[in-house]
């Protein structure tokens, strides 16, 4: 729901011009990763820019998959109250699309 009011959209939204846009938190994955600009609604100054880009950090670590690699509220509220540099990087979201390399090293890794 964060993401959603952070980036005043839905999770998957089929009204955009590219399929790699759809899935929200994979895009929005791919510009944290990238360091690219979020381009999100209303955000005005840096010190909003920062806002904007920790909720999203702490929002993909809140949805991943795997619940032990979700973060407990208490963590959440660590998380929010600190400063972005002293964030890592969640893992790669789920119902992310591998690239093709990744795809065929686990097919070597099979035979």
């Amino acid at each position: 729901m964060v993401l959603e009011m952070v980036g005043g959209r839905k999770n998957v939204d089929e009204g955009v011009d590219r399929t790699s846009e759809i899935y929200f938190p994979h895009w929005l994955y791919q510009r944290l990763e990238l360091d690219e600009e979020l381009q999100l609604i209303g955000i005005m100054n840096e010190e909003e820019k920062e806002c904007a880009r920790k909720m999203v950090m702490v929002s993909l670590w809140c949805i991943q998959t795997d619940p032990s690699n979700r973060p407990s509220m208490s963590k959440v509220v660590e998380m929010l109250e600190g400063k972005l540099d002293s964030l890592q990087m969640p893992p790669k979201p789920y119902l992310y699309s591998p690239s093709r390399t990744e795809v065929d090293s686990s097919a070597v890794e099979l035979i």
